[in-house]
């Protein structure tokens, strides 16, 4: 059986970036994705925040130009799951079984298979998604300058991204399906002083109404028994993150929640196994980090594999 240098799981910014920089060190190597390339960045419709785009760009231009160079260097990308990972401790190598029942080999792994934002699951959701709803301020937050927008969620993340919108936006309602939010004390402080900021307390979405875009939020309160209709241009979840990990059948140390734990270069808690990206333990989850992570995954394949020193003449020197 061929065995690979190293094997990229996820065609994300973090799995693509990785592409590149393995790919110019000569490793033999391949690029797997079980859907279509980009992950979540393709989804987005506007990006203000990526270097080297001073104008707005899109998810999928960003994603395709991303592809392009990775193609450039001639790294084999193939639309194919994984099913499971093996650790061969013997070999010190890696048996991938995919999800059509083919078997490779790998002397080294990337595991850049993202995140996802966990969903309301409520009509309009979907819909609405890039047009209003959102699941990420720091991308979409300056697109809601002086208009009244909604946060769903009580905790640490829904109440820091209320803040950095509420810098933007010209009020913020807090919807809570509790009567007291669940965040640290000095970030409930913070969001209870700003005078940009209501709350909504004991409340769920049940729909997301509009037309192009979102319009009218349809919120239930499970104290009163009552449903009530609220204007607005935008609808912010922070409900939890669910990293796309389970696969991988806790093999890999991982924190409570499944993002993969790694060290400053890296590395997970098995030999050759890395993590890039959103799927790995990290305080900000944003295409530019992602992108830097495979940056880091990549090369420190290359430095893994030379250490080893495997029978690859082709790394050079």
């Amino acid at each position: 059986m061929n065995i690979y240098d190293s094997v990229i799981i996820g065609g994300g910014p973090a799995g693509l970036s990785a592409g590149i920089y393995v790919a110019r060190t000569g490793l033999q190597a391949i690029l797997l994705e079980k859907s279509i390339l980009g992950g979540q960045a393709i989804t987005t419709d506007t990006i203000e925040n990526y270097p080297g785009f001073p104008e707005p760009v899109s998810g999928f231009e960003v994603i395709s130009l991303m592809e392009k160079q990775v193609r450039r260097h001639n790294l084999p990308i193939e639309q194919k799951g994984v099913k499971s990972v093996e650790y061969q401790k013997e070999s010190d190598s890696y048996t991938l079984t995919l999800l059509n029942g083919e078997i490779l080999s790998a002397r080294t792994l990337i595991i850049a298979t993202g995140a996802c934002p966990i969903k309301l699951d409520v009509p309009g959701e979907k819909k609405f998604a890039g047009r209003g709803v959102s699941y990420c301020a720091t991308c979409d937050g300056p697109l809601f300058r002086e208009k009244e927008i909604m946060v769903v969620g009580g905790g640490n993340s829904a109440l820091e991204e209320t803040m950095f919108l509420s810098r933007f936006a010209k009020k913020v309602t807090i919807i809570h399906r509790r009567d007291a939010l669940r965040g640290d004390k000095i970030l409930q402080e913070r969001v209870f002083q700003n005078p940009k900021i209501d709350f909504l307390w004991n409340s769920i979405v049940k729909e997301i109404k509009g037309n192009t875009q979102v319009r009218e939020i349809i919120i239930y309160n499970k104290k009163e028994d009552s449903t009530s209709v609220h204007k607005a241009d935008g609808l912010f979840v922070y409900i939890g993150t669910k990293p796309n990990t389970d696969w991988l059948n806790n093999m890999v140390q991982a924190d409570k929640q499944g993002f993969l734990i790694t060290d400053e270069k890296l590395s997970t808690s098995l030999p050759g196994l890395f993590a890039a990206g959103d799927c790995r333990q990290k305080a900000l989850r944003q295409i530019v980090t992602a992108a830097s992570d495979g940056a880091l995954a990549g090369m420190m394949v290359y430095h893994y594999l030379q250490e080893k020193k495997f029978d690859n003449s082709h790394l050079g020197s």
